[in-house]
């Protein structure tokens, strides 16, 4: 019961005791004096029969006395009347019906017991007894009269206490309304929605309560403001180059790997090394302040460019070191894209030094690859070009020489998954997420094409023509097709999680078929959806939309590849997805890496403290899973737990 309720019954709980004892001391006092009355009535009326009958006891005239008799007892004060001779002989008598009911409850009786008064009286007439009268009042009479009285307080009561309830209620609720705000504020807190209350109450005592409520909100939000700040700043010093605020090697390095070799998420990919010539002379001449300014313009210019290319990667790997990998283009392409880099860092050279603008100032190598590859063996080729164009003088650019024939997909592999893909010849893979029990939460869903040697392909051999197709969507309704008719076929099976694509999400039309597929296929509680990290950033008003309508359909949502982004994680406070999964770059090296594990743990418990899961993928030994679970980290998923098999 609210305390509103509470007190309202308190309050009219008070007043019927109040109301019931004032009844029972007045009704006491009424009774006394019913009684006072009644014995009053009865001498009176034993008194004037008396006179009146005394010479017609006398001749002992039967009729007229039963006349007078009636007369007075029709009026309903007495029990009997009983006219006797001098002899004690009954002349008249006169009985209320005994079987007449009175009109008062039967517990209204028993709670107010009444004696009815007795009066006699001797009668003389002429100096000579003539006999006596004897009354007795009815003590119905006087029950039926308290308990009108009774009766009409309480109807009156109960009219008055409905109103007054009314009023109460709306009084309370309007003086305890900012009880209700303090609620709000607790169960927002609760979720890292941070509320105050702006207007206070004029309740002295409710407006401190308030108060300090308020006061709570902005303390605990500077606490987890500044715990944000910290994990930021742990990011900043483990993973960002401090002068130009790029992935520093460690990091870039790391993601190199997981995008190339685990991920295989780009296909063809290039890889940029940018160098700026002969670091220890520009200091000489430029001034090591001037030099670090032009190291972070090159960087910012690397960046845009990358942002303009979509996925992409970029880092500081060393002093003169920047490196870009993105889609794989043509040296022509390259060439194109770039030259307004070289020539800005021309100029700001330049600028600065009033020299002769010099082609030798940045050096740029590229290597490109149409297969999986090592990060390491593609640095190491993109460093061979970089040098080559270092030592090639007015050549700024180079690509590594034995990718010079090296065109990309060839039409026949594109034709081949254009069809596969339109006749949605695909078929799914399972991996399993599994707890700290090794029970299985749900199994991610990965989508596999056949060669033309009817041999499952990576992804990584596929998806990059279809993107540069514009066939992710397809692939999307496909997996989710094939996803629900195995989930329909097979009540069994695990939960399948389905990863959709950032290119598919952007499709407002692929957005509405979805949904209306999911509402329509009957297993929306074996089903979870996984968005990547970036999408959700890049779209986040239609994600925060499609993530209430999966709530309202009871389909789970997470975040994949969770951590990574330099944007940091305070767009989970709006979104609260179901679950996260830690990027695998910050799990490869985590029980090696004091800095991704303080890292990793910091990230679950701010997942924890917001209510969602925490999982990891890529989990390959058991020694990163023996450090995951120390950190309370609620599910694994890699292949120490089995490489993905055929969903079947």
């Amino acid at each position: 019961m609210s305390l509103t309720n509470q007190l309202i019954a308190t309050v009219l709980a008070v007043l019927l005791g109040l109301v019931l004892s004032t009844l029972y001391i007045l009704s006491d006092s009424s009774r006394d004096t019913l009684l006072t009355q009644l014995e009053s009535h009865a001498e009176d009326s034993a008194t004037h029969l008396g006179l009146y009958l005394a010479p017609y006891m006398q001749q002992q005239d039967q009729a007229t006395i039963a006349t007078a008799v009636n007369a007075i007892f029709d009026s309903g004060f007495y029990q009997q009347i009983e006219v006797t001779d001098s002899n004690n002989n009954t002349l008249y008598s006169k009985t209320y019906d005994p079987a007449s009911v009175i009109k008062a409850p039967n517990w209204f009786i028993h709670l107010m017991p009444i004696t009815p008064p007795e009066k006699s009286r001797q009668i003389a007439f002429q100096w000579q007894q003539v006999g006596s009268i004897h009354v007795r009042s009815r003590a119905g009479y006087a029950y039926e009269k308290l308990w009108q009285g009774v009766r009409n307080a309480l109807l009156l009561f109960a009219s008055l206490s409905a109103i007054s309830a009314i009023i109460l209620s709306w009084l309370m609720r309007h003086l305890l309304r900012p009880l209700q705000g303090v609620e709000h504020q607790a169960m927002a807190l609760a979720r890292r929605e941070y509320i105050e209350q702006p207007v206070l109450p004029r309740t002295r005592e409710l407006r401190q309560v308030v108060s300090a409520m308020n006061l709570m909100v902005r303390q605990v939000q500077l606490m987890f403001d500044e715990q944000n700040r910290n994990i930021e700043s742990l990011r900043s010093t483990a993973y960002r180059d401090s002068l130009t605020g790029l992935n520093n090697r460690r990091a870039t390095l790391t993601q190199l790997t997981e995008h190339l070799e685990y991920r295989q998420d780009f296909g063809p990919a290039s890889l940029l090394i940018f160098h700026l010539n002969d670091l220890q002379a520009l200091n000489h001449l430029l001034g090591e302040d001037a030099t670090n300014h032009l190291i972070s313009r090159c960087a910012q210019s690397i960046q845009a460019l990358g942002q303009n290319l979509g996925p992409h990667v970029v880092g500081r790997i060393g002093g003169a070191d920047l490196v870009l990998l993105a889609q794989r283009r043509s040296l022509d392409d390259w060439q194109l894209l770039l030259e307004p880099l070289l020539h800005q860092v021309r100029s700001q050279v330049k600028k600065q030094t009033g020299a002769v603008e010099s082609a030798d100032i940045l050096s740029i190598g590229i290597a490109s690859c149409d297969t999986p590859t090592t990060s390491e063996q593609l640095l190491t080729q993109a460093r061979l070009a970089q040098q080559e164009a270092e030592q090639g003088g007015n050549r700024s650019i180079a690509l590594y020489h034995t990718q010079q024939h090296q065109q990309g997909w060839s039409d026949q592999w594109q034709r081949h998954v254009a069809t596969a893909i339109h006749n949605e010849q695909i078929f799914l893979q399972q991996q399993q997420l599994v707890d700290n029990q090794n029970q299985c939460i749900h199994a991610e869903v990965f989508a596999r094409i056949l060669d033309q040697d009817n041999t499952p392909c990576q992804a990584g051999d596929f998806f990059g023509v279809a993107r540069d197709l514009n066939l992710l969507e397809k692939i999307d309704r496909a997996i989710v097709k094939h996803a629900l008719q195995h989930l329909q076929q097979k009540p069994e099976c695990p939960v399948l999680s389905l990863n959709l694509a950032n290119q598919a999400l952007a499709e407002p039309a692929f957005i509405e078929w979805l949904l209306n597929t999911l509402k329509h296929s009957g297993v929306t509680s074996r089903l979870s959806i996984e968005i990547n990290e970036t999408a959700i950033l890049t779209h986040m008003e239609s994600i925060k939309a499609l993530r209430s309508t999966l709530s309202d359909l009871n389909i789970h949502f997470g975040v994949d590849n969770f951590g990574t982004h330099p944007n940091g994680f305070s767009y989970l406070y709006a979104l609260r997805p179901d679950y996260l999964k830690i990027d695998g770059s910050l799990i490869r090296h985590i029980d090696r890496s004091d800095e991704d594990r303080f890292f990793v743990s910091s990230l679950i418990s701010v997942a924890h403290s917001l209510e969602i899961k925490a999982y990891a993928e890529h989990v390959e030994r058991d020694s990163q899973r023996i450090e995951l679970e120390k950190m309370k980290i609620d599910g694994t998923q890699g292949y120490l737990h089995g490489v993905p098999s055929t969903l079947s």
